[in-house]
């Protein structure tokens, strides 16, 4: 089965377009040892919560137990040299990303599937899973802060496309996704067909705006900067539905448990997530070879298990680009 399709279909399974059938999946959110909130006492928002906490004792130890790399290999790549004389590795990242990064107000860690990555990437620099220094990216800044060197690597569900290539260089990809829509539960809104005439949001800087633009042409578009903006709005009825990545809307999803639904049908191009660095920096290959040598130990799957659930991982990591 293909990557995709397999993600997918699990991801429908575990919504379910509701919140049981992702207690069965035991899908991780990324909230340290917090539990998300539901919005009333059912059995099935109980489920939920005790699936989509994540296993941080396991997470912990296995970005502390990563490789580290030998002397020579970081010397022969300028850029590694200088995350290596700096002690840390500057990461542009998100901290409320349910799946993939975020910040433990308790104890202070990242916690997720980019954030297990970086982390690892930090070990094997610098020895030091923690050796690194988070600066908050949105969809609009994650080039700007690559290009005036506020950042060594960027770590934010941050697709590769054509347009970013021209400015930013990419490592990976490391994960695939596709863009979909959530609705509130009780919007009555169950088709692509439905959001005619209804107002759809997606994130300006984000290939949302495009997307929607090309496969919804007969929604009303609305562009907003940030993730907990729109769903703000979706709260408020100040629009009908959010177009995004389809594991923002799992995460979203399982930290609400009844609140919100995907639907059934995803649409436009499968979405590759990259790693982005420098423009032309010779970073790429060092991390390229890092991240494919992560994927042949296995650590790349303990990840996946431990953040995005072990019934939906992929047979195998996406190809990595040349």
């Amino acid at each position: 089965m293909a990557i995709l399709e397999k993600m997918m279909l699990s991801r429908r399974q575990a919504l379910g377009l509701g919140t049981a059938a992702a207690a069965t999946l035991g899908l991780a959110a990324c909230g340290g040892s917090s539990t998300p909130s539901a919005d009333s006492g059912s059995a099935a928002g109980s489920a939920a919560e005790s699936a989509v906490s994540i296993d941080t004792a396991a997470f912990d130890a296995l970005v502390a137990g990563g490789p580290t790399a030998a002397d020579d290999v970081i010397g022969a790549s300028e850029w590694a040299q200088k995350v290596k004389d700096a002690g840390k590795l500057r990461v542009g990242c998100v901290s409320t990303s349910e799946l993939f990064s975020q910040l433990n107000e308790v104890d202070g860690r990242y916690r997720g599937f980019d954030a297990g990555l970086w982390q690892l990437l930090a070990r094997y620099i610098t020895g030091d899973d923690q050796a690194f220094e988070p600066t908050t990216v949105t969809s609009s800044t994650r080039e700007s802060v690559l290009e005036n060197d506020d950042v060594d690597v960027v770590f934010a569900t941050y697709s590769i496309n054509d347009e970013r290539k021209e400015v930013i260089s990419f490592a990976g990809p490391y994960y695939i996704s596709q863009y979909g829509v959530m609705v509130k539960a009780d919007s009555g809104i169950k088709t692509l067909d439905d959001l005619k005439g209804k107002k759809v949001a997606a994130q300006s800087g984000s290939n949302g705006p495009e997307l929607v633009e090309q496969y919804l042409p007969d929604a009303e578009l609305q562009e907003m900067n940030t993730d907990e903006e729109i769903v703000t709005a979706l709260d408020q009825g100040r629009i009908d539905a959010y177009a995004v990545n389809t594991d923002i809307i799992l995460g979203t999803t399982l930290k609400n448990p009844g609140k919100y639904v995907m639907l059934d049908e995803t649409f436009g191009p499968e979405d590759p997530y990259g790693i982005g660095l420098p423009k032309d920096s010779d970073g790429v290959k060092f991390v390229n070879d890092w991240l494919k040598g992560i994927e042949d130990d296995g650590t790349w799957a303990e990840l996946w298990k431990i953040t995005l659930g072990e019934d939906n991982i992929p047979d195998e990591p996406p190809a990595i680009e040349a």
